[in-house]
């Protein structure tokens, strides 16, 4: 009986060790329980060596994939004992609608062990279509082994139960025989072939197995587990998850305090910064006490015109337009700056100012009137910008006509009020109301009465004055003044301004 089975093609599971071999069977030995492949191919690729051979031990399961057919001299023997398995286990053949043979592994009746249905995926492998020239060897098979069987009752009442069954209703016999109608029988077998009775009856039910599913309870569960361990609540179906900022952190180690300036007298009015930092206003005495006393520890007049120009600069040429106005392409696109600065400490930071924006490449005009005798800084900061690109004038003829830019004001000073019934400041308010340009005022002073010039943006220096709406809106730039020095003078002070000089405020 080892004979009949030279030649066919075959697939041998040695397991996860040694892997799946097939091949065609050229030798089997009964006597040493060995089988050996020609040609064989390990998990799909071709071996190098011509033939292998297999031991019974190392042989987990075998499924015959083609028979061979008659013109190869090979007769079909008893396929209930093929596998070197349990004996429990053969293969049967059957007849499809159409005619063709298939081989169909099934468990004995006396096997006692569970049974399980095979997938639709197994059917494919476990199952040998065979050709139509081969039917003729299958059918002196079927007289020989299979026929005594069929003149059972029982054995007829099952075969025409599966054929009635079995055949799909669309399905015609073909007439045409050849290599083309072959494959097509193979792949009818392959998708009608199947036996009916290993189709569930009863569909899955979807509905019912949802409803065992409380959603409610597991959000339930979850927000209990969350606050019990202390973590962030990702909230439950109804609530809307909180939205931070892109400069907003998610996680907070300790409570905010907003109000970290505090000042010795009532507080007439308070800004905010843009990250809600409370920050009051002083009165022009204790503004002028808090200079006082930083210049005595060593932050003098020159060091404060200086730290005062660069920022007043850094936002000028932020107005003007910064990196989209100042650059190499728009040389022919100077931007023109008309700084109008009187003769105190409020006219040298003008002119501080002035400097720097020379330094950047921007065309500025300075107007401050001539005096017979000059403050030292003033004389100071103008040899300085003397050696710019800047024009200096002293006559009100000399400003530009048509608008600029923008406007520096630097005229008004607390200590020199009188200076506001001179000519020249009269005639340079209203040539800067005439031009119609906006206005940036430097440190501007709190007057009861209304000022000639209306800015539209005032920087205050260290802490703000309680400014009116005609300073427009408001900033306020760091010149350096120690923490010590605010508590010198009675300000307990912690710093609003960050990682930057000159920051925003906002009318609490």
């Amino acid at each position: 009986m080892a004979t009949d089975w030279l030649g066919s093609i075959v697939s041998i599971n040695c397991g996860d060790s040694l892997g799946v071999y097939q091949g065609r069977v050229s030798a089997v030995d009964q006597v040493s329980q060995t089988i050996s492949l020609t040609r064989p191919f390990h998990n799909g690729v071709k071996c190098l060596v011509p033939e292998v051979t297999f031991r019974a031990g190392d042989i987990m399961e075998l499924k015959i994939l083609e028979i061979p057919g008659p013109g190869e001299n090979q007769h079909f023997g008893d396929l209930h004992q093929t596998e070197l398995g349990p004996s429990g286990i053969g293969y049967q053949v059957g007849i499809n609608q159409n005619g063709t043979g298939r081989l169909v592994k099934k468990p004995t009746s006396s096997s006692s062990a569970p049974q399980n249905i095979p997938k639709r995926t197994d059917v494919k492998s476990q199952d040998a279509a065979v050709s139509p020239q081969q039917q003729q060897c299958s059918k002196s098979y079927v007289d020989r082994h299979v026929e005594p069987l069929s003149q059972s009752k029982s054995f007829r009442r099952r075969h025409n139960s599966w054929s009635s069954s079995s055949r799909h209703p669309n399905q015609a016999t073909p007439k045409k025989s050849g290599l083309k109608n072959g494959q097509m029988k193979n792949k009818d077998d392959e998708c009608f072939g199947d036996d009916i009775e290993e189709i569930p009856d009863t569909d899955f039910d979807f509905e019912g197995n949802l409803a065992l599913f409380d959603k409610a309870a597991v959000f339930e569960e979850i927000d209990t587990y969350e606050r019990r361990s202390g973590t962030r609540s990702r909230g439950i179906p109804n609530e809307r998850p909180t939205r931070y900022r892109h400069d907003e952190n998610i996680l907070e180690s300790e409570p905010i305090v907003y109000r970290r300036i505090t000042v010795p007298h009532n507080v007439s009015k308070e800004f905010c910064t843009d990250s809600g930092l409370v920050v009051p206003s002083v009165s022009y005495e204790l503004h002028k006490k808090l200079l006082s006393v930083a210049e005595k520890h060593g932050l003098t007049l020159e060091r404060r015109l200086e730290m005062t120009g660069v920022c007043a600069s850094q936002m000028a040429l932020t107005l003007l337009g910064g990196p989209n106005r100042l650059n190499p392409k728009n040389v022919h696109q100077r931007p023109t700056v008309a700084l109008l600065c009187g003769p105190h400490v409020k006219g040298a930071q003008g002119i501080s100012c002035g400097r720097h924006l020379a330094n950047h490449d921007v065309q500025v005009i300075l107007f401050l009137p001539n005096f017979v005798k000059m403050l030292e800084s003033i004389t100071n900061e103008l040899s300085l910008f003397s050696k710019t690109q800047g024009q200096q004038v002293s006559s009100l003829k000399d400003l530009p006509t048509s608008p600029v830019d923008l406007v520096i004001n630097c005229l008004d000073c607390p200590e020199n009020a009188f200076l506001r019934d001179q000519p020249w400041y009269k005639a340079a308010v209203a040539w800067a109301n005439q031009n119609r340009a906006p206005v940036l005022s430097i440190d501007p002073p709190v007057h009861e009465v209304e000022q000639g010039i209306d800015a539209k943006w005032s920087l205050a220096l260290g802490l703000p004055l309680p400014l009116g709406e005609h300073a427009g809106r408001v900033y306020l730039c760091d010149i350096g003044i120690p923490q010590q020095v605010f508590q010198e003078v009675g300000i307990n002070y912690h710093s609003p301004f960050g990682c930057k000089f000159v920051i925003p405020l906002h009318s609490a």
